[in-house]
């Protein structure tokens, strides 16, 4: 009886699905940037500004300066998934080297652990 060869890599099909989706996901974190940082740049001269209003302005900043800094993160792991995705490595569990399920990609794109992976990884993090 022969057994299903287990499959290494996504095809090239699938590969594009996934760049599709990144593509689309990147243009959106793109977009929620831009936004927040029209929000932190807002004009500090206007003279209507009241000392309560400065210092939630100033709270409001700090938040959106965090949160466009998520997004730039978020940004450079869609790219280097993209990354991962021409050099068709793209899906395959840094620890294992098993393929990550298609569903966890489609819900993490820039995943590069599989669930056993993340599991590995934090036994090793328990022992150290």
């Amino acid at each position: 009886m022969a057994t299903k060869q287990e499959k290494t890599r996504y095809s090239d099909e699938e590969l594009q699905e996934f760049k599709e989706l990144i593509m689309a996901k990147i243009e959106q974190a793109e977009e929620n940037y831009k936004r927040l940082k029209d929000t932190i740049m807002v004009d500090e001269s206007n003279p209507t500004f009241k000392m309560m209003e400065e210092g939630a302005s100033t709270l409001q900043k700090e938040v959106s300066s965090q949160q466009a800094e998520r997004q730039l993160d978020f940004i450079r792991k869609l790219q280097a998934a993209l990354v991962r995705i021409e050099n068709k490595t793209y899906g395959v569990c840094r620890i294992t080297g098993k393929l990550i399920p298609k569903e966890r990609l489609l819900a993490v794109p820039h995943a590069t652990l599989s669930i056993e992976g993340k599991e590995i990884e934090a036994q090793r993090k328990k022992k150290s």
